[in-house]
């Protein structure tokens, strides 16, 4: 057994990505940030639908046609496929323990 906010005794510099489960259809991770953000003019392009929760910590989620999004713990939304988006803010101290679940999702 494992426990989703047990976090490493040292996280590295970048985002820190964790499998939990996976399929061909689906992909659930876990994601710590610790203030990293979407390179200044990038935007993500998925090919899967993303449904995000964040567990600790802030974040910022910023789309390209739609206004921004401040999570805080607790909070999720849902990121549809092709939907453009980028990551504006992650909170250091408490770090953001994020729970992605990735695949064709209603």
């Amino acid at each position: 057994m494992t426990n989703i906010f047990n976090l490493p005794v040292e996280l590295p510099n970048e985002e820190l990505f964790e499998s939990l489960a996976s399929s061909t259809n689906l992909l659930i991770e876990r994601i710590i940030s610790t203030g990293q953000t979407t390179p200044t003019g990038e935007w993500y392009d998925q090919k899967r639908d993303e449904w995000v929760i964040l567990l600790q910590g802030e974040a910022k989620i910023a789309y390209l046609d739609n206004p921004a999004v401040t999570l805080k713990a607790g909070d999720y939304l849902l990121i549809r496929a092709h939907q453009k988006h980028r990551v504006e803010y992650t909170s250091s101290e408490p770090p953001c323990i994020w729970l992605a679940v990735h695949g064709n999702l209603q």
